[in-house]
């Protein structure tokens, strides 16, 4: 008979912080560029040069510590990790092993299914990123970009508090929906600005003790940290069945595949042989500057889900799609403020714009039109101008291009037909040709109505208030 088996899940999630500048010295940390534009004698660990810590850095690791519940170190330091890596320049990373700057915190998760449970935080340490290794198939060559390289991380230490895929996620969702509100960081998975290496083993249902554990590596995608989850599990489980050990390794997920593969033993590991950073001195936190980051912290979703429920008069369903990406909620409650409309705004932005950020396979995030126009559009068809079948031809426009509705409509002729006169004799010229309709509708067939209705559009080539045509309709009829 098969046992019952609990999976048991921690994650090691770096994130990488939105300042402008690396952590030790002034070169850019925005993605992208040629390789190694981004680069300097600190970066690149030239002999002799001298790391100067990012104030940024230490406010960003603050402040998520704050939002985690953590425990602010008031003194903590800067440690050496030894390693011998093409990506890592310096052959030691700079990062906190002895004393990390937040301890013990925990995060409140919900799971789909209605689960509320705590996740602890073991600690938040802050450290420089590593360079990555670029790979030409055609040249056969492997070139090192350094562009990365000092790029200031937060790595965001979990207790092993997880037991399903589902749970990983939430914890995840949260994480990241917290880091984005800070500002701290984008946390865009598919730029690698947050990661995460996942830690798994499997246990008899009842047992306390934890079984080996394998490790996941810089899993860069929800589905793949999901999928990944529920791969190695099962592979260990199949393994105690057969009688087999689970091997203490790092491995590597094929998410085309569905498979892992073993990287390196980590019995075999070498010792990082960690020593205090000798080129930074420790870092002093008062009292001072822990509370003058709380004075910034912004609202949360929590509590922006409840105003916008309270104030605007949202439906729960609105209020939490909206919380659900810190852009589009700023983006709503901009429009707001111009229009004066929430409802109407709710709808434009959870009906067209989520409709087409799918199609387009894109993040609220990537959102590059102006509140400004929305609210011109909404406007526009409360005021008759247009009718909301225009309207959406329109949304079209500004949300590839951020096109002006007033003026677009205007120079395209899309304005609605306001002559009454004009829209009556259209309505009669269409009773005209359309007898079997008149009669069907006398005869008391209501759908004949909606085909004339139709017609007068078509008529109008879209530019007439439906509304209107129908009262006209039904008067002339």
């Amino acid at each position: 008979m098969r046992k019952e088996y609990e999976t048991v899940i921690g994650l090691e999630v770096h994130v990488e912080l939105a300042t402008r500048t690396k952590i030790f010295c002034a070169c850019p940390t925005e993605f992208g560029g040629a390789i190694n534009a981004h680069t300097c004698p600190v970066c690149t660990g030239m002999p002799g040069a001298l790391p100067v810590l990012n104030r940024q850095v230490v406010d960003y690791a603050i402040a998520v510590g704050l939002a985690t519940n953590c425990t602010i170190s008031k003194h903590n330091r800067f440690d050496r990790k030894n390693y011998f890596y093409p990506d890592n320049p310096q052959n030691y990373q700079i990062s906190q092993l002895y004393e990390p700057i937040c301890r013990d915190g925990y995060v409140e998760i919900e799971t789909e299914d209605g689960i509320k449970k705590q996740i602890r935080i073991h600690e938040i340490h802050m450290e420089e990123d590593a360079g990555k290794l670029v790979h030409s198939d055609e040249e056969d060559i492997s070139v090192v970009d350094y562009n990365r390289s000092g790029v200031p991380l937060l790595e965001i230490v979990s207790e092993p508090d997880m037991r399903s895929a589902k749970e990983v996620i939430a914890y995840l969702e949260k994480l990241r929906l917290m880091i984005q509100y800070l500002g701290a960081s984008d946390c865009k998975l598919n730029e690698g600005s947050m990661r995460a290496d996942v830690n798994i083993s499997v246990r008899e249902a009842g047992k306390s003790e934890y079984g080996i554990r394998t490790e996941m590596k810089n899993l860069n995608s929800f589905r793949a940290i999901s999928r990944a989850i529920e791969g190695e599990s099962a592979r260990q489980i199949n393994l105690l069945e057969a009688g087999k050990p689970v091997v203490l390794e790092t491995r590597r997920w094929d998410d085309g595949k569905g498979e892992s593969f073993p990287m390196r033993s980590k019995e075999d590991a070498k010792d990082y042989r960690y020593f205090p950073e000798p080129d930074l001195p420790a870092i002093e936190i008062s009292d001072e500057w822990i509370e003058s980051v709380r004075a910034k912290q912004p609202e949360f979703r929590e509590e922006k889900m409840a105003r916008y429920e309270r104030d605007y008069g949202l439906p729960q369903y609105d209020a939490q799609i909206l919380t659900g990406s810190k852009k589009l909620a700023d983006f709503f409650e901009a429009t707001c403020e111009l229009c004066g409309k929430p409802k109407k705004v709710s709808n434009w932005l959870m009906g067209e714009t989520m409709r087409l950020l799918n199609e387009r396979e894109l993040d609220p995030e990537d959102l590059s039109f102006s509140p400004e126009n929305l609210a011109k559009l909404i406007d526009l068809v409360d005021a008759g101008s247009i009718n909301h079948t225009v309207a959406k031809d329109v949304f079209e426009m500004i949300f590839a291009d951020d096109i002006d509705p007033e003026q677009y409509v205007k120079e395209n002729g899309l304005l609605m037909v306001q002559d009454e006169d004009m829209l009556r004799s259209v309505v009669e010229q269409v009773i005209a040709d359309n007898s079997q309709s008149v009669s069907d509708y006398r005869n008391g067939k209501e759908r004949a109505l909606g085909f004339l209705v139709g017609q007068t559009m078509k008529a109008m080539k879209g530019k007439a208030n439906p509304t209107v045509v129908t009262e006209l309709l039904k008067e002339l009829l």
